[in-house]
């Protein structure tokens, strides 16, 4: 099928790469046109047939809402817009109406992956109509993971980025204990080699994870993380699902007390958040801040 893809960063560029392995055609437009293949989006929509299927993957907020702002006057009824950034799930449920007006469908879609995907495949996970979400179905398939699992029609529009959230929710959480035992080990005299005490941990034994495969290859390249600054930011994913706890009533201790530890790190150089730092860089290709 023909894809329009939005947005050709870390990962669209990368998602556009799997997706043409799979033989599919890919059309891109970035506002850097080094990487583009085409440059505006008008470009774009006139370069597909219809009917059309335009992926966004641009920052979420105001860059998002403006792109299919634009797209909602380019596109055709019967054209659908896939959303797979990181937008907040309330705004899925405003722009499926938006598009719907004019008889555009719309699907939202959490993807995970970082800068791993290309090789190892995305997981996604999406919301929207049946009817639309099968028009997309080769797009997914070429991305997901090879295999049975990875990929989950979670429900109505928005329940693509709501899992998505709680997904990054959890992850602040783990990422947080992982650092939290690096430091304790870190701290006592008797313990003379944590980087190897981590990757005993690999194999065997219930904390075994990708994550803790990343702490182990952050602490090959930097046995203390002394090159590393104790910060580390939050994409806004981890308060989004704080507040869903909130409104719903649900107790989320781990992931709120992990939330504020990253408040916590904008205080002081905190050991903690130098391995935060150091697994958002390894598994996504998040900026770090040096010494």
């Amino acid at each position: 099928m023909e894809l329009g893809l939005v947005g050709l960063g870390k990962m669209g560029g990368n998602m556009r790469e799997r997706i043409r392995r799979a033989g599919h055609t890919v059309i891109g437009y970035d506002r850097n046109p080094d990487v583009a293949d085409v440059h505006s989006l008008k470009e774009l929509v006139d370069s597909l047939k219809g009917p059309r299927v335009v992926w966004v993957m641009v920052p979420a907020g105001a860059a998002t809402q403006s792109t299919i702002d634009e797209l909602a006057e380019l596109l055709s009824p019967g054209d659908i817009v896939v959303d797979g950034g990181n937008s907040r799930w309330t705004d899925d449920e405003k722009h499926a109406v938006e598009l719907g007006i004019k008889g555009i469908g719309f699907v939202d879609c959490g993807v995970s992956g970082g800068v791993w995907g290309l090789e190892n495949g995305y997981a996604l996970m999406y919301g929207g109509d049946a009817e639309n979400i099968a028009k997309v179905q080769p797009v997914f398939d070429a991305l997901k993971p090879e295999g049975d699992f990875g990929a989950v029609h979670a429900g109505k529009v928005g329940a693509g980025h709501f899992s998505k959230m709680v997904h990054n929710g959890i992850e602040y959480a783990m990422m947080q204990a992982y650092a939290e035992g690096w430091e304790l080990l870190e701290k006592v005299d008797s313990v003379t080699d944590v980087r190897e005490v981590f990757r005993s941990w690999q194999e065997g034994t219930v904390i075994r994870s990708w994550l803790l495969d990343l702490a182990v290859n952050a602490l090959d390249d930097d046995e203390h993380l002394d090159k590393l600054k104790g910060f580390a930011q939050d994409s806004g994913e981890g308060r989004w699902t704080v507040e869903a706890a909130i409104d719903n009533a649900v107790p989320l201790p781990a992931i709120t007390a992990s939330l504020f530890a990253r408040f916590a790190s904008r205080q002081d150089d905190s050991p903690q958040m130098k391995m935060i730092a150091a697994l958002r860089n390894q598994f996504g290709g998040h900026a770090v801040e040096s010494k």
